[in-house]
């Protein structure tokens, strides 16, 4: 039995993660955090997530629940995120890292928190997107840079961060596969008078509405024809269960910064 808390676990992510370790033999439910002044602290976490009262309440004092956790599944901000890793450093507790919106400075923070214990992080933890990382990087290789790659992704009106994680890891993908910096040649949308698009642009877009999961398309344009390859997200489920299998990987893992890839056995 995996003893998990959940941070976020009243926010769209966190509550599909709720519902999924309820429904999971291997795992247990032993702590559900909110950030401070969240209007459910206090409330059971099974029914505000929709499983039926579960007698855990959400708490904001994670260095209580960790006490009893083997590893913590987190969806929430950048900042929360970083507050959160200190503790797990301090207690030695595993992390699955599911926040976006990280600035250099602060991925470089999670990685030497990784040389004490054990991580897994990644921009999308689902199956699909992780084998799209895989077969882009494999394209990439078989048509060369004479074909302009461009990425757009849709996500809810309620994101927050612009482009989304997977997005970038996308960019991050077909720049390094290009021996290419994604700094130095992204353009994150265009508007005036931009001129003609240079050879080694990565073209990056973000489009927000609605109640959209997440959808990623990248688009390798050449000349006489056009590949597209798209992953729509129809679920949240869908990173929930990836989550899931991060956390069952992460546990017997030892210290050390993972990928899906690394769940997944893909590398």
């Amino acid at each position: 039995m995996i003893n998990v808390v959940v941070a976020g676990a009243a926010g769209r992510m966190g509550s599909r993660i709720v519902n999924l370790i309820f429904r999971n033999p291997e795992m247990k439910l032993v702590g559900a955090i909110e950030r401070d002044e969240h209007p459910y602290l206090g409330k059971d976490v099974g029914e505000i997530c929709g499983t039926g009262k579960l007698g855990l309440e959400i708490t904001s004092n994670l260095q209580f629940t960790l006490e009893k956790a083997q590893v913590l599944i987190e969806f929430t901000t950048p900042a929360a995120t970083l507050g959160h890793l200190e503790l797990c450093r301090r207690e030695k507790k595993a992390m699955v890292i599911g926040t976006t919106g990280f600035q250099p400075e602060e991925i470089t923070r999670i990685k030497e928190a990784s040389s004490i214990i054990p991580c897994v992080m990644a921009p999308n933890m689902s199956v699909g997107v992780n084998v799209l990382f895989k077969i882009v990087k494999e394209i990439v290789g078989i048509l060369g840079s004479s074909y302009d790659a461009e990425v757009i992704e849709i996500h809810h009106r309620g994101k927050k961060d612009a482009p989304s994680g997977t997005a970038l890891r996308l960019g991050e993908i077909l720049a390094a596969s290009r021996g290419e910096d994604l700094q130095r040649v992204a353009i994150y949308g265009r508007k005036g008078l931009t001129g003609e698009r240079k050879r080694e642009e990565i073209g990056i877009h973000s489009l927000r509405g609605g109640d959209v999961v997440g959808d990623h398309i990248i688009v390798f344009a050449g000349e006489g024809e056009r590949l597209e390859i798209t992953h729509r997200a129809h679920s949240r489920d869908t990173f929930a269960h990836g989550a899931l299998r991060a956390a069952k990987f992460v546990v017997t893992a030892p210290a050390g910064l993972y990928d899906m890839q690394d769940v997944l056995g893909l590398r």
